[in-house]
């Protein structure tokens, strides 16, 4: 008797028009809502057209009889008008919001493969991947989640946590420069959404956190999208759902609450300066004029004062006036660029960014143009000789996957693969995303020219001859570097 009169219950509620379209319209806003990818799956559009019918059979009506109870002693044809227009404004929110959804869907590049894979040799580099993320969508706490549960803890805590413990990348008290793309507007800068949610992800750090972010780079005052002056953080054109948010736009949303801020060094690269040990207080680039025998480059960085006050030398950490010294494990930097394609060195991801780094107007006048030396692996040395990142983020949400096509990129050139990745090890991170991303895409979509995004190729001068190069100054410093799968541990969340 019972299992029968559940069955009836169950039959009945089946048949039940006004419930099905309610919960249909409900599951659509709270299941699509956080991830619009979802909106292709079939019980999506089952949903979406219930909720349609919904809308449609019960809600019309229920808002015309209410609007005549209402009505009385009143214009009946400005309450009309009124509903006509309140009709016609909820179906087109509903269905323009659908089918944005399905519109930012079918941009996705299909058919990228992207396996998992453990090291067969050692030492080995970790690469974690977050696959299916707009960068808006909880992408960033799964990565983090990802890098807990393989031994990477994003917080660093006396207590211990599913991502956090004593051995955590950032401290609650720490600095951390944020090193994004902006030499290039559109899709050719870092997407400010993904910057967003990594700076709400150190701001939520377990402890509370009371350090400082700033959001910076070099777009060296000159090329760029800035009318060909150099880089910016606050384009009218961004890489971003919103195309109108801005780096600094998404800075000003935290600034009123936490410590966060931008520097643009475009501003100070043409200024060579002395070190504040040295008893020049003034914001500028410091040159190393002793050319590397290696690589040929003149290594050079930024030393600048944040808008909160604090005193940065991008080298030697914080300084302190009062007690006229360096923290230097009090500085982080997170390097965070595009993955895209190169018109001189084939790609440019983590190790090519830090040219955002150098001032290339300083060490041109001196002799010996920072960028003349990416081929010979002088972001490398830049790297250990100034500031290794503590974490790479590879923003790979939209890439340009034109061979010799970037680093500036179009809306209409990029391709939205919604995948972020991230790993200690920037040479490791390059060649994974090179390989089975940017090649991907390039050849799915018949590109020619494919041989300049293959890091397997290491021809003299070619993006895989100069990675490791790159790989070879990282490795000579002693820090855990490769290029080699065999000896790479790949982890992948799909969102």
């Amino acid at each position: 008797m019972f299992l029968r009169q559940v069955s009836e219950y169950l039959r009945n509620l089946r048949e039940n028009a006004f419930l099905i379209g309610l919960l249909s319209l409900v599951w659509l806003m709270l299941r699509t809502g956080t991830k619009p990818s979802r909106a292709v799956y079939p019980c999506q559009r089952a949903a979406a057209a219930n909720s349609y019918m919904w809308l449609t059979v019960y809600v019309v009506p229920f808002l015309s009889v209410v609007s005549r109870k209402v009505s009385t002693g009143l214009n009946k044809r400005v309450i009309t008008v009124a509903l006509v227009i309140t009709i016609v404004a909820v179906s087109a929110a509903v269905f323009w919001g659908f089918s944005e959804m399905l519109r930012r869907e079918r941009q996705k590049e299909p058919g990228l493969i992207l396996n998992e894979r453990r090291a067969t040799s050692q030492p080995a580099s970790s690469i974690y991947v977050v696959n299916g993320t707009t960068g808006n969508d909880g992408g960033v706490p799964s990565l983090i989640d990802l890098m807990g549960k393989n031994g990477l803890l994003f917080y660093k805590s006396s207590e211990t946590g599913p991502a956090r413990g004593p051995t955590g990348l950032i401290a609650k008290d720490d600095v951390v420069i944020i090193k994004v793309n902006s030499q290039w507007d559109e899709r050719g800068g870092t997407n400010t959404d993904l910057l967003k949610a990594l700076i709400q992800a150190i701001i939520d750090h377990p402890d509370g956190f009371v350090g400082e972010i700033v959001v910076a780079d070099n777009g060296q005052a000159q090329y760029g999208s800035a009318s060909g002056g150099g880089g910016s953080l606050d384009y009218p054109r961004n890489n971003a759902e919103n195309t109108s948010q801005s780096a600094q736009v998404v800075v000003d949303y935290f600034a009123g609450s936490y410590r966060v801020s931008t520097y643009l060094w475009d501003t100070i690269t043409k200024r060579r300066v002395n070190e504040y040990f040295e008893g020049d207080m003034e914001d500028g680039y410091i040159v190393n004029v002793t050319i590397n025998a290696n690589t040929g480059i003149m290594v050079s960085y930024p030393k600048f004062r944040t808008k909160f006050g604090t005193h940065i030398s991008f080298k030697l950490g914080i300084w302190n006036p009062q007690k006229q010294m360096y923290d230097s494990n009090k500085l982080k930097v997170i390097n965070m660029p595009v993955l895209k394609s190169h018109d001189g060195y084939g790609v440019t991801a983590c190790v090519k960014h830090y040219m955002g780094v150098v001032s290339d107007m300083l060490t041109s006048q001196l002799g010996a143009r920072a960028h003349q030396t990416v081929g010979k692996g002088g972001m490398g040395t830049e790297m250990v000789e100034t500031r290794l990142p503590v974490l790479n983020i590879l923003d790979a949400i939209w890439v340009n996957a034109v061979p010799g096509d970037g680093p500036s990129t179009s809306y209409s050139t990029a391709t939205r693969t919604n995948i972020i990745a991230a790993s200690i090890d920037p040479v490791a991170l390059d060649y994974w995303g090179a390989k089975y991303i940017l090649l991907q895409v390039a050849q799915n979509k018949g590109y020619t020219g494919t041989s300049s995004v293959d890091p397997d190729n290491t021809a003299s001068g070619s993006f895989g001859n100069w990675l490791r190069l790159s790989m070879q100054e990282i490795a000579n410093a002693g820090y855990q570097t490769t290029a080699d799968e065999s000896r790479m541990n790949v982890y992948i969340a799909n969102q």
